[in-house]
């Protein structure tokens, strides 16, 4: 116990006192930062240690002082060490009330010992003197120590801070650079890593929060920096979309061994760039590659490296991103179909152009291929449903142009046609210079329209092939190609009536005289014509035709192959080209060649002569249409045989055309045979004729003499055709002989003669037997069988039947199929009847009115007149 007491005044006097004037030992003014539990607990464990040493160390207590004071936490000790004395008072007074006699003693043994440790306290307090002067340097040392372990550890901390904010601050001048240099996509992900990274490290500064602010407004300015990109973009495609188009039809034009001459010329070859990397936004670059010894400097572009459509990638990745894909998406589209529709707009006069053909398809392929580059190199913002969409929109307007242009050129062609036309109408002021001068103009202007149409065409098909190699379906655009090939027909035949013209108008309507090999060489080549008689003959040789049949035939196989040249690049079979050649020929030969035979046999002043030749010249181009025949089959591939074939309607039109200019011969023969009749003067009541036939018919059969003696000189050495001339000239001559009848016959029944004697019936017997003696005379070969003479059957029964004054023979076999006035009709015997009795009242003459014998032949008219007229009623 006493030991106990002893241990504890010198552990009262070894620790310093919080009220003593002088301190023994400098407390440390160290902040203690709050801990988590666990080191709170260590920190508990190890004062207690310390405590524990020194309650039961019996030696220096130096190492647990120190122990002690090296920590941080020796306010916290001294309160564990007051808790530890107070906790030893009440252990202390708890034992001293149970051994309070015990306690007593222990009083008085203190009290005995009371001088010791008062000698004892002098000694320590000496020896704390000495102490204390001999630590002061250890100290000072010490304070120094303790200052500069503060300016250490606020130099860690700054460290760290700056270890924390520096990546921050890096990362932030990293987007700002990227903002500035328009790296839109990358400061996007930059801002990413900036808000979700680094920010939360530096939460507490305040730098962050300025940061956090500007996120949003730096986003919302990549949003508009991309869109106001892909604004510019959309400007400049809209600007370049033409001749991305233009080279991509070239390439399909050389990849398809079609006609090049679209493109313009070639440009340096440079590649677009690449679409940016979904997952960093940076976009790989590759350097330019030096081109090899064997390459060309100026390489062929694609269509695609034309464009830099990296606008569009960084957009929609950075839409993308942040969440407005959808969005994007939607005025992506509505942007492009109102370019679309631009494009698909026509200009005005495009129909006078092929220049403005080729910007107007060139346009729409641009569009397409790069609407098609972006389908491929993106995902969503243009879908396969979405282009259909756009083409089948296109596709209609397209054909509504095209068809709309095509009606406009060839109302604008008809227009100019019609103008000619309206010019070239004769008058006094006009001269055959300025005719022939207008119908070139005409000629000309069909000439450009129709190489206007082909080249429209070629433009088409090189069009589909381009949009084709893209995937698109060009089926429909393909079938208006069919439409306008009717259209093309119609104007190449509108053409081809200037063709025919003028070579109708250049023939001289004679047999072709070949003096010398190679006139006969150049015309067999022209025309598919071959006769042994005739390459065997001497020269100079003639052909049966004139220079129009060569002609026209060379002609026609220029229709053909300027329709086959429309045909050409449509992918169709042979039969259908095959079938659309002999449609547009037909047509030609039908509607065209033969409206121009038509109009050419009109024409009034062709001589019979020429009328022949150009029957004869029919024949030969009726045969023809087999050689056309085989080579519309030799140029389209499709077998001659087939049965899907068409047949060529030539033949018929020919045959039509010969029996036109045949009757033309009749009719312009007839016409002259009027010329003579015309003149024609009788004195209808003359008492007697002049012995004579009238001076007119005497013209008139010598001009039928001559005329019929022209046609049976003509120089025809092939004998069909011979007998052909023979057979039209036959005709002819009968009909000749049938009009002279109907005329002399009408000359009689004439109204407007109210009289007529029979000195004028016996002058126009007289005529009558001129025209007999000339039927008679055989005017033509092999025509002495009498049906010439058969023309004035009815003429010279009328005329025998009244100068032989035979009417008891005529009454008495009327009705009788072997009558001999069988073709005198009873009202025209009346009406001659009439004219005799007429004239007989006009007699005044009274002794003539006394003759016996004219009061017989009027009292037998009478009788005549009344029986005819009862027969003429049907009554006995």
């Amino acid at each position: 116990m006493r030991m106990r007491n002893v241990n504890n005044g010198k552990m009262a006097e070894a620790t310093p006192s919080a009220s003593g004037e002088e301190y023994p030992w400098k407390r440390l003014n160290v902040s203690v930062q709050d801990a988590d539990t666990l080191r709170q607990e260590a920190v508990e464990a190890h004062h207690d240690h310390l405590i524990t040493e020194i309650e039961t160390s019996e030696g220096p207590l130096a190492t647990t002082l120190r122990a002690v004071y090296d920590g941080d936490e020796i306010d916290y000790f001294m309160e564990k060490l007051d808790g530890r004395i107070k906790s030893h008072d009440h252990e202390i007074e708890r034992m001293c009330n149970y051994h309070y006699q015990g306690f007593i003693d222990s009083i008085r043994e203190l009290q005995q010992v009371s001088g010791d440790a008062t000698k004892l306290k002098g000694e320590i307090q000496g020896l704390n003197r000495e102490l204390q002067t001999s630590c002061d340097p250890l100290l000072s040392a010490g304070d120094e120590l303790v200052k500069c372990r503060k300016v250490q550890k606020n130099v860690t901390q700054a460290i760290e801070s700056l270890s924390l904010c520096l990546p921050v601050l890096e990362m932030y001048g990293k987007l700002q650079e990227q903002m500035k240099s328009k790296r839109y996509y990358p400061a996007l992900k930059t801002l990413e890593q900036l808000e979700h990274t680094y920010l939360p490290r530096v939460i507490n500064h305040w730098f962050s929060q300025t940061m956090a602010d500007a996120i949003p407004k730096l986003r919302e300015r990549i949003k508009e920096a991309s869109m106001t990109e892909l604004k510019d973009f959309l400007e400049s495609i809209r600007k370049h979309s033409a001749k991305i188009g233009e080279v991509a039809m070239r390439h399909a034009a050389e990849q398809n061994n079609m006609d090049p001459t679209i493109a313009k010329k070639k440009v340096k070859k440079r590649r677009a760039p690449a679409p940016p990397n979904p997952f960093t936004g940076e976009i790989d670059y590759e350097p330019p590659r030096p081109p090899s010894d064997g390459e060309d400097a100026e390489e062929e572009l694609s269509a695609q490296d034309l464009v830099d459509f990296s606008p569009v990638y960084r957009c929609l990745h950075i839409y993308t991103v942040l969440g407005d894909k959808e969005k994007f998406e939607t005025y992506y589209r509505s942007q492009r179909w109102k370019q679309a529709r631009l494009s698909l707009q026509p200009p005005s006069n495009m129909h006078e152009s092929i220049d403005l053909f080729k910007r107007y398809f060139h346009d729409i392929i641009g569009f397409f291929v790069v609407e098609d580059h972006i389908l491929h190199t993106t995902q969503g913002l243009v879908t396969r449903s979405h282009m259909d969409e756009l083409w089948e929109k296109a596709v209609e307007k397209i054909s509504a142009t095209l068809r709309s242009t095509s009606e406009k050129q060839f109302d604008h062609f008809h227009l100019k046609v019609d103008s000619l036309g309206n010019q070239t109408v004769p008058n006094d002021s006009q001269s055959p210079e300025d005719e022939e001068d207008e119908e070139d103009d005409e000629d000309e202007q069909s000439c450009k329209v129709a190489s206007l149409m082909l080249e429209v065409k070629k433009l088409i098909v090189l069009f589909c092939h381009t949009l084709k190699g893209y995937g698109f379906s060009v089926g429909r655009l393909l079938e208006l190609l069919l439409e306008m090939r009717d259209r093309y027909s119609e104007i190449l035949s509108e053409q081809w009536v200037e063709v025919f013209n003028d070579i109708f108008a250049e023939d001289n309507y004679t047999p072709i005289f070949c003096d010398s090999p190679d006139d006969y060489t150049i015309i067999t080549s022209q025309f598919p014509y071959r006769d042994k008689d005739l390459e065997q003959s001497d020269y100079p040789r003639q052909f049966p035709f004139s220079q129009f049949v060569p002609s026209i035939y060379v002609q026609v196989k220029e229709y053909i192959n300027a329709c086959l040249k429309f045909s050409a690049d449509l992918h169709l079979s042979h039969t259908e080209i095959d079938d659309m050649i002999r449609k547009s020929a037909n047509q030609l030969l039908t509607k065209t060649l033969g409206g121009c035979l038509s109009s050419l046999i009109k024409k009034p002043n062709l001589s019979l002569l020429q009328l022949i030749q150009i029957s004869i010249n029919m024949n030969y181009l009726e045969k023809s249409c087999e050689y056309l025949e085989e080579y519309i089959s030799s140029i389209t591939g499709a077998e001659k045989d087939s049965v899907h074939i068409a047949r060529l309607h030539g033949s018929s039109m020919f045959k039509d055309a010969r029996s036109d200019a045949e009757q033309h011969i009749y009719e312009q023969l007839n016409l002259k045979i009027d010329e003579f009749l015309d003149l024609a003067s009788y004195d209808w009541t003359v008492q007697e004729s002049r012995g004579q036939a009238s001076s007119y018919l005497m013209d008139l059969v010598a001009f039928l003499q001559s005329t019929f003696m022209s046609f049976t000189n003509l120089p025809v050495f092939h004998t069909s055709w011979a007998k052909y001339v023979e057979k039209v000239a036959k005709t002819a001559c009968m009909s000749a002989c049938q009009h002279i009848a109907s005329r002399l016959m009408a000359l009689l029944q004439d109204n407007d003669i109210r009289q007529l004697s029979m000195g004028a019936l016996q002058q126009f017997n007289l005529d009558v037997m001129q025209c007999e003696q000339f039927a008679a005379s055989e005017p033509v070969p092999d025509s002495n069988d009498g049906t010439l003479q058969m023309a004035f059957t009815d003429l010279r029964q009328l005329l025998d039947l009244f100068i032989n004054w035979d009417w008891s023979v005529y009454l008495a076999d009327f009705g009788k199929q072997q009558a001999r006035y069988l073709r005198v009709p009873r009202h025209t015997a009346i009406s001659l009847l009439e004219k005799l009795n007429n004239a007989d009242k006009k007699k005044n003459n009274l002794l003539q009115s006394l003759k016996k014998n004219e009061r017989e032949k009027k009292k037998l008219i009478d009788t005549v007149l009344k029986q005819l007229k009862v027969l003429e009623n049907g009554t006995t």
